[in-house]
């Protein structure tokens, strides 16, 4: 076999688990083993496998609740069961839980390889997969890298080199003001780098206490200082097989940028109080908002990370300097709000748009995701309106007496000046499409088309 899985044995039977070690060892696997469910689903959030072998029966987690974990943890590892107690109900319960096969004890050990070789030709078939929607979504247009949509010329030069990159271990280096989506980039790359089994780990550095970035990176041994009571796992080894996103790596402390250099230089980390370093297989990928350069000048950053951090440069345009992808933005998220909150909200209003389209985004995509969000949240129509949005908007959400707009104590006056107001709105909403504004105002369309006569409303463009 040339490319062997990496197998996970889970069995509260430890010669069970000294068995198929053995068997799967001497056919190539890559073989480690877990006596119950609960200890499984901590290696499986520390290291990548590509199959899991886990028995039904066992204390403390048994395998179908391991099944429904290892689902809620949104693990998508290929996993066969096993029993010795098994029944038909048993192995269909199995499966509906997202089991791939189920195998009875006892079995032979070519029952078990023929298993796993099922389950290889199935891993090898989901990576085709994913490589042929990857590619056929760039053949059809669709404007997307990972969780993000872009049309505008800037941001599919983006897609491009990060595309580019991400199959190879080279360093990554995202900038960009606040908002523009460095994190989304950086879990794009991970998503397409052959790490994606592994963990995507994201930390902000400017979110740590200076006192505590050195253990929360670099773990501790139990003892090592007043407090430290048990061993604790820093990041770089929950990222092991994976990729690590140090986001504001601009607010590193000096002493961390030097260990980090040495991470980068040996691929290998030392936890505070361990006696030998611990070798390491972690992509890194950093991001910040800073000007690093500057910060190299004012001594704030060390100059020889500055060149191992910048290997491949990603610079990402702020939202004001790329108004294409506002439309397009804007109705990705409010697909996604008005799928989220249940929303009747079905479109956004042309004046609406024009008002988003003119923007100057300080939040870039952020803030543009929130006034959508807040707008959905807001309408009482099935169009978002320009009063959906923030004051900063320059529109109004009323506040003036009534008698201000009537004028006078007349209920059929007020009426016409109401029934006018309503009709102008929604052939500003509707861009002036009567049959879509009779919808909005509940009327059938000849009697719009007559109060617009009686009203002597113009058509609104």
């Amino acid at each position: 076999m040339q490319s062997k899985l990496r197998v996970l044995i889970i069995d509260d039977e430890e010669n069970m688990r000294h068995m198929l070690s053995s068997v799967l060892g001497r056919l190539g696997y890559a073989v480690q083993s877990a006596d119950n469910g609960r200890s499984g689903l901590d290696l499986l959030k520390k290291e990548a496998f590509d199959v899991v072998l886990c028995d039904i029966r066992m204390p403390e987690m048994d395998g179908m609740e391991f099944l429904r974990q290892a689902a809620s943890e949104g693990m998508t590892v290929t996993i066969i069961m096993m029993s010795a107690f098994g029944s038909l109900d048993t192995a269909m319960a199995a499966l509906r839980l997202g089991a791939y096969d189920y195998i009875s004890k006892p079995f032979k050990a070519d029952e078990i390889e023929l298993t796993l070789r099922k389950a290889e030709e199935r891993e090898g078939l989901r990576r085709d997969n994913c490589k042929l929607r990857h590619q056929l979504a760039s053949m059809e247009g669709d404007f997307t890298f990972g969780k993000m949509v872009a049309r505008s010329k800037s941001m599919q030069e983006v897609f491009a080199l990060a595309a580019k990159v991400a199959p190879h271990s080279t360093t990554v280096l995202i900038t960009g003001e606040s908002g523009t989506g460095k994190e989304l980039v950086a879990q794009g790359i991970h998503q397409l780098s052959g790490r994606d089994k592994g963990r995507f780990v994201a930390v902000n550095c400017g979110g740590l206490p200076e006192n505590l970035i050195e253990s929360e990176l670099f773990g501790y041994k139990k003892g090592a200082f007043t407090g430290a009571d048990k061993d604790k796992q820093g990041l770089f080894l929950e990222a092991d097989g994976g990729t690590l996103f140090l986001d504001e790596i601009g607010e590193l402390p000096l002493p961390l940028q030097v260990k980090l250099l040495r991470v980068l230089q040996e691929n290998e980390i030392q936890p505070i109080g361990a006696a030998k370093p611990h070798k390491i297989n972690v992509r890194i990928i950093t991001a910040t908002a800073r000007d690093l350069p500057q910060e190299i000048s004012m001594g704030l950053f060390r100059q020889d990370l500055f060149y191992r951090l910048n290997v491949v440069h990603v610079s990402l345009p702020p939202l004001r300097e790329r108004t294409g992808d506002i439309s397009l933005l804007s109705e990705f998220f409010l697909k996604r709000y008005v799928r989220r909150l249940d929303s009747p909200v079905t479109g956004i209003a042309p004046a609406t748009m024009s008002l988003l389209l003119n923007h100057s985004w300080p939040g870039n995509v952020r803030e543009l995701e929130n006034v959508i969000e807040r707008a959905v949240v807001l309408a009482e129509k099935r169009v978002i309106l320009p009063e959906n949005l923030p004051s900063m908007f320059g529109t109004r959400q009323g506040g003036r007496r009534l008698d201000d707009f009537f004028g006078g104590f007349s209920i059929k006056q007020a009426q016409k000046i109401v029934e006018s107001s309503l009709i102008r709105r929604a052939l500003e909403a509707t861009g002036g499409n009567k049959s879509k504004a009779s919808e909005l105002l509940e009327i059938s369309y000849p009697s719009l088309l007559s109060k617009i006569k009686e009203y002597g409303i113009g058509d609104v463009c």
